[in-house]
């Protein structure tokens, strides 16, 4: 069964005004992520992994010791990565649930010391990756950053939010400003519904 590209669920437009142009997102989810699902269906045809889900593909496939991963992870990592990435975002998000924030406060003191060390871990990702709010096993929650398409299911981590810190992610909208585009991510973009229904 071939990967396909999902749909976003909002217009390629509906995230302008809150800092995400319909340009980046032509760029982004259209030419990068379906690049990623071109490139995947055809690295996994004839192969053992052509009939697996694409969580079995990237903890399958990733490679803890590896200096560099195979491009068969690389592009499921990076498919799976991006199908979050537009579902954690929303037009209009929305306050957080309360749920949500007294397990960020609970976790990191506040929702704000919460909001610095996510921008704080996106901007200290040198080169390209990703940064991540995840769930351990345990159930404590963890800011993670990842280089190129490595995401918590590698760890047997659940994901709760991701950013897309690879330039293509901003630089449409805010050139080569890391930080400001992690501010506004988190200020105006974040889904936070989504983000409380994966805990």
């Amino acid at each position: 069964m071939a990967f396909t590209l999902p749909d976003l669920p909002y217009a390629h437009d509906a995230l302008a005004a809150a800092g995400m142009s319909k340009e980046t997102l032509e760029y982004h989810h259209d030419k990068h992520h379906n690049a990623y699902v071109d490139k995947l269906n055809e690295l996994v045809a004839g192969t053992e992994w052509e009939s697996k889900s694409l969580e079995d593909i990237v903890k399958g496939t990733y490679n803890n010791g590896a200096v560099a991963q195979s491009g068969i992870f690389n592009n499921a990592s990076q498919h799976w990565n991006h199908t979050q990435f537009w579902e954690m975002m929303a037009p209009k998000p929305g306050a957080i649930p309360s749920e949500l924030e007294k397990a960020l406060t609970d976790s990191f003191g506040s929702v704000d010391e919460f909001k610095k060390k996510f921008s704080e871990a996106g901007v200290g990702q040198f080169g390209s990756g990703w940064v991540w709010l995840a769930r351990n096993a345990d159930g404590s929650l963890v800011v993670t950053k990842t280089e190129n398409g490595v995401n918590p299911l590698c760890f047997d981590q659940t994901a709760l939010l991701g950013c897309d810190v690879w330039e293509h992610s901003y630089y449409i909208d805010f050139r080569n400003a890391r930080p400001k585009y992690l501010s506004n991510f988190l200020d105006n973009l974040v889904n936070w519904e989504n983000v409380a229904s994966r805990m």
